[in-house]
């Protein structure tokens, strides 16, 4: 039977080890909380700080180790708090400060790690200094903090380079000056509202310095760094020769914006500050990173001993539904990023990309359940990985990705740059389903025909919570059950896997001396590379057979 746990257990390999020895981050599991989606406390239809303090127990229930929180910082939401206009305060919208203690308090009494979202690439455009900036002279000290350049050709009336945004269009604007004249351009490499920080200017790196402590002091155990492999700009800002690169893939791909050297230097200094925190304590600060650089090695480097804990690994998340795909991105892996002495953080979805349920069902007929069973086997293939793993929000339910959203309720700015619904994020970014038969599903405790800010299919009943917590068969229960397995079994966690001989679309491997974890990819069934029946598998899995995508764990008798 399927989602059935069968291992008694023992003393959680965290024990095994003692706390004192173990650093928590090296093979925890996250829960990444989209905070406007989670819950909503108040009836105004987004959730809510209070919302994610209510759902705390259900997360504890579930078995994570901690939870990452989307920005939740003062901001007009042009790009849902990644334009942050406060570093240091919460959005009326979400709380306030004495809410957010209460969260911490709460957090801490479950046992539950707390990330935050920090942005450091870029800010709101309503931010105090990009408004000081605006009002300022060109050369200002104000401007400095920023990227204002002369344009190009008569009266400056091009931009200063080639370069496109991310989210579609020129990647600069230009302002109007004080006297009322087209004047300078700054730049911005996801919208006009969210102008990039120039870090070559010691007042950007020291405001972050009281950001990062202002929430340390407050107790928070670490951040995730969003972009973090941005902060830096080829300082010449010369032409791109793929300049609508960025755009075209939606990815940090233009050379001259990302990835520059000068990025390390900034989080040695973040990893210090994170260090002289936990040695006050013996508590463990986490800095993990958003970084999308070409290649396992060059992910690498930002994961070395005194840079970042972690940086989460995206090839996995990009890999397609193949086994040849799966393994070389894990291997690579194994080999550049565990080589350096931190632990791989696998991630397989998140607030930006179409749910795995959806990704790996195409091109099956729809209602095939071939993407739900993809999804599952995926699923328990990353939590027997070495290393850290995050899981985003409704992934534990099955949620699959919302694709009919009319246009109109479409609030993602790549929509409204590009007018193409071609990678818009909002289908994965609708509110979760927690009880009932109808929208809201228990999101919103809001009277009777209270909206969630984005609409939720009526098909979202199927996946609601309380449902999910019933049916042992469910997306929830192979979640939960696979994450008892990892605190339960010390082969899981840390440790390194050994690759086994399989038949071609199966992926087979151990993990210590006698776990086996086997992956069918394949569209037909494979004789199971254990016998005996599974300790954990992804769906129905008779002894001595591994259905065609089904993954399953054993432990090994021999």
């Amino acid at each position: 039977m399927h989602n059935d746990r069968r291992h008694d257990g023992g003393p959680s390999h965290r024990q095994v080890n003692g706390l004192n020895r173990h650093h928590w981050w090296r093979d925890a599991v996250i829960y990444q909380v989209y905070v406007r989606s989670f819950l909503d406390s108040t009836g105004d239809g987004v959730g809510d700080l209070a919302g994610v303090r209510a759902g705390l127990p259900y997360l504890k229930k579930l078995g994570v180790d901690g939870i990452w929180l989307s920005p939740f910082y003062p901001s007009p939401q042009h790009d849902h708090g990644y334009d942050v206009a406060d570093y240091r305060d919460v959005d009326p919208l979400f709380g306030d400060l004495a809410e957010f203690d209460l969260l911490m308090a709460a957090a801490r009494r479950l046992g539950i790690k707390v990330l935050l979202d920090i942005v450091p690439n870029h800010c709101s455009s309503e931010h105090p200094w990009f408004r000081q900036a605006l009002a300022d002279a060109p050369g200002s000290a104000a401007r400095a903090r920023f990227h204002f350049a002369d344009g190009r050709g008569p009266e400056g009336a091009e931009p200063p380079n080639n370069w496109h945004a991310m989210f579609g269009g020129p990647a600069w604007s230009r302002v109007t000056e004080a006297d009322g004249r087209p004047g300078q351009w700054y730049l911005h490499m996801f919208t006009p509202q969210q102008p990039d920080w120039n870090w070559r200017e010691s007042a950007v790196a020291d405001e972050f310095d009281h950001t990062l402590r202002f929430w340390l002091d407050r107790g928070v155990d670490g951040f995730r760094i969003d972009v973090a492999a941005g902060l830096f700009k080829d300082p010449g800002l010369p032409d791109s020769p793929d300049p609508e690169a960025d755009a075209r893939t939606r990815d940090s791909v233009n050379p001259l914006a990302w990835n520059q050297p000068e990025v390390h230097d900034v989080w040695r200094h973040w990893r210090s500050v994170c260090e002289e925190y936990t040695a006050r304590d013996g508590r463990d600060r986490l800095l993990v990173g958003e970084v999308s650089v070409p290649t396992a090695r060059e992910h690498a480097r930002y994961v070395r001993a005194d840079e970042l804990h972690q940086a989460f690994f995206f090839d996995l998340l990009g890999a397609p539904w193949n086994a040849d795909a799966f393994r070389k991105v894990i291997s690579e892996a194994m080999q550049d990023i565990a080589g350096t002495g931190s632990t791989v953080t696998w991630v397989l979805n998140n607030h930006d990309q179409v749910r795995t349920v959806t990704r790996y069902g195409e091109p099956a007929p729809e209602g095939s359940g071939l993407g739900a069973a993809r999804a599952r086997a995926a699923a328990l293939l990353m939590l027997a990985l070495p290393g850290a793993a995050y899981i985003y929000q409704g992934e534990e339910l099955g949620l699959p990705e919302v694709l009919d959203l009319p246009d109109d309720v479409l609030t993602d700015p790549i929509f409204h740059r590009t007018g193409s619904r071609a990678r818009i994020r909002d289908g994965c970014r609708v509110p979760l389903p927690w009880s009932g038969q109808a929208s809201p599903f228990g999101f919103t405790s809001g009277a009777e025909g209270a909206k969630p800010w984005l609409p939720q299919p009526d098909y979202f009943a199927e996946y609601a919570t309380d449902r999910a917590l019933a049916d042992t068969r469910s997306f929830w229960h192979l979640y939960r059950d696979g994450l008892q397995l990892r605190t339960a079994l010390p082969q899981l966690g840390e440790g390194t896997l050994r690759w086994l001989d399989t038949p071609p679309g199966v992926l087979a491997f151990t993990r210590g001396d006698d776990l086996v974890c086997a992956v069918n990819f394949a569209a037909s069934p494979t004789p199971a590379p254990v016998s005996g029946t599974p300790l954990l598998s992804s769906g129905p899995c008779p002894a001595g057979v591994l259905p065609a995508a089904t993954a399953a764990w054993w432990i090994n008798d021999r």
